[in-house]
């Protein structure tokens, strides 16, 4: 019972989502807002959960709303569409910064900010209840990812990916890259909403490390060559 924020899980604990938890911790400052202990632990158990085991795994395996930017990436690729290159400035740092202003304005409104707006809140409300005005943010986020930018939203917007991506830093199921298996076909690439991750390609062999991997096994599926793989990275301390 609950959403993507916080639900109930068997009527016996809570899962909580770590980003919204910090909003409403944030919100709590001034706005007199408290907070359960179960709903903390729920948030520390998922946060330790994808910051040591599964990456920003959350953003490719679970996020619903991977249904309507996969649906766009569909299209693009039906359509031929070609990315359009932005002529404002923009970069894939701006999520970190969509990060830090919901925690901002949590705090400065006393409610949880992101949360109120949010196209995943929005979307499942509207599979649940019914659609209505929210309709338009997701429809919105769609047509983002479908005419101006692809991945617009999740690699680029999102205060929730930026969020894993600065926690998984040191997440144990990585995708691996074997140089000697390799013949720098770049269908990886292609298909790797986060193609700033895969530098080594061709260049070295080792595990990709950026938290902005989402770990989808997009690259794995399309490797040809079988020289990407999921394995468990061992971190040494010195």
């Amino acid at each position: 019972m609950g959403n993507f924020s916080t639900a109930y899980v068997l009527e016996t604990f809570y899962l909580s989502d770590p980003y919204a938890v910090l909003q409403i911790l944030a919100a709590g400052i001034f706005g007199g807002i408290s907070i359960g202990s179960s709903v903390l632990l729920g948030a520390v158990f998922i946060l330790l959960f994808y910051a040591l085991v599964g990456g920003r795994a959350f953003c490719s395996w679970f996020c619903p709303l991977n249904m309507v930017t996969d649906a766009a990436n569909w299209l693009r690729r039906k359509l031929k569409m070609n990315q359009v290159d932005l002529k404002f400035p923009i970069t894939r740092n701006t999520r970190y910064w969509v990060m830090g202003l919901g925690i901002l304005m949590s705090l400065l409104t006393g409610v949880a900010a992101f949360e109120f707006v949010s196209p995943i809140a929005m979307l499942h409300r509207g599979v649940v209840f019914g659609f209505g005005a929210g309709l338009a943010g997701v429809a919105l986020i769609f047509l983002f990812d479908l005419v101006v930018l692809k991945n617009g939203w999740c690699g680029y917007f999102c205060p929730l990916g930026a969020f894993y991506s600065t926690i998984s830093k040191f997440s144990v199921i990585r995708v691996e890259h074997d140089k000697d298996k390799c013949t720098a076909c770049m269908k990886c690439k292609l298909v790797c909403p986060e193609k700033q991750v895969l530098h080594i390609i061709n260049k070295e062999s080792g595990h990709i490390t950026s938290g902005e991997c989402s770990n989808c096994g997009r690259c794995i599926e399309v490797c040809d060559d079988d020289s990407l793989k999921f394995s468990f990275k061992i971190y040494k301390t010195k």
